[in-house]
């Protein structure tokens, strides 16, 4: 995005680095929108970074839109409309293979007739002109749809695709991050939970079955670290996933090998989640052991707090965390939770250790009223 440097505590390119170009948008529309004044980016750059990650993808008539924009033109050049062409033309060949399958689809009737009599299987469909063939010509329907941006489509033909799959177990794995990455894009969060922990399971099971080597186990498990944050910070019971989740001995090993950063999620999931709070001493011996590697304000808070007791630096580390959680695509929702939790972490630790406690002074240094410190 530009020349400019990114600044410490901006995880953008950082997290963008594992997820796929479609994921990579909404954070990217998220640093153009943010009006907290708080975005290292200029709106021109994320305007141009956002017209080069489209123009590997095929949503052209997007980026037709968006160079406009950036070059203050009203005509696209040739090459694109070229390439809106080519995307019709080869939409359309794949339309024509996937026909017999597509005639089901849009017939509702038939294809719950066809589930509700167990018939929906390829013995049965080979005696409606589905072969082996046209199955694969659905994956490579599906995939295309998702890079037109058609995610719902793309859901649904990649969940017939790994129902019916049963000779081609790579694809059927890669269906399963495909239907991930369409279900998050659409805000289905139940059902990309449910293909999350599906891909979980997976990909233990290839490691079991030697599969994967460990490096490609370790880049698994990283890419669905990086995607899961999507759940994790919008599923109702996500903040209890990332917690249970990444606390198996392989994803910690995963956090501190290959993406340290990632404790900022796991600190703020954390923190807020008064239940979960049995993990505390765990986090923050992660936290002390990569605070060469990663640090921000976030980790540095709980530092302050569980490692030195020094309640001032907590204080003000905290409004450096609100600073940072307002920039943060994932976590700018659970601001206000964030800072209330963390305020009654102080107070609470600040009890612990003091006998007699001024609640005038602790209401000052927590920035609150008298009032509401008592409460």
């Amino acid at each position: 995005m530009g020349e400019m440097e990114e600044p410490s505590y901006d995880l953008t390119r950082t997290v963008c680095q594992y997820l796929d170009r479609h994921l990579a948008f909404p954070l990217l529309e998220f640093l153009e929108m943010n009006e907290s004044g708080l975005s290292p980016y200029d709106r021109e750059s994320v305007v141009a970074a956002k017209l080069d990650l489209l123009l590997n993808t095929n949503m052209i008539d997007f980026a037709v839109d968006i160079y406009r924009e950036v070059h203050n033109t009203d005509a696209p050049p040739d090459d694109l409309m070229d390439r809106r062409n080519e995307v019709l033309m080869v939409l359309g060949g794949l339309q024509d293979v996937c026909s017999p399958f597509l005639v089901i689809f849009e017939d509702e009737a038939k294809l719950a007739e066809l589930q509700e009599e167990d018939l929906f299987n390829m013995q049965h469909l080979e005696t409606l002109g589905i072969t082996d063939e046209t199955l694969e010509y659905l994956y490579d329907y599906s995939k295309f749809q998702f890079d037109c941006g058609n995610y719902s489509a793309t859901s649904e033909y990649l969940a017939v695709y790994r129902l019916l799959q049963t000779k081609n177990p790579e694809r059927e794995f890669a269906a399963l991050w495909g239907k991930l990455a369409a279900d998050i894009l659409m805000q289905s969060w139940d059902s990309a939970a449910e293909a999350l922990n599906q891909l979980k399971d997976e990909i233990e099971s290839h490691s079991k079955q030697d599969d994967f080597n460990p490096l490609q186990s370790l880049q698994q498990r990283t890419w669905l670290i990086h995607w899961g944050l999507f759940v994790f910070f919008n599923h109702p019971t996500g903040k209890n996933l990332i917690i249970e989740m990444l606390f198996q001995d392989k994803y910690l090993h995963t956090i501190q090998t290959n993406c340290p950063h990632i404790l900022r999620y796991l600190t703020v999931a954390v923190l807020i989640n008064k239940k979960r709070r049995n993990v505390l001493k765990d986090l923050v011996r992660v936290i002390q052991q990569e605070q060469y590697s990663y640090h921000d304000p976030i980790t540095e808070f709980v530092e302050a707090l569980y490692v030195n007791f020094d309640f001032e630096g907590a204080q003000n580390m905290l409004q450096k965390c609100e600073d940072t959680i307002r920039g943060d695509f994932f976590l700018v929702g659970c601001l206000d939770e964030f800072v209330e939790s963390a305020r009654l972490t102080i107070f609470e630790i600040y009890c612990r250790i003091h006998k007699c406690i001024d609640i005038d002074m602790l209401a000052g240094k927590l920035n609150m009223s008298r009032g509401a410190a008592e409460r």
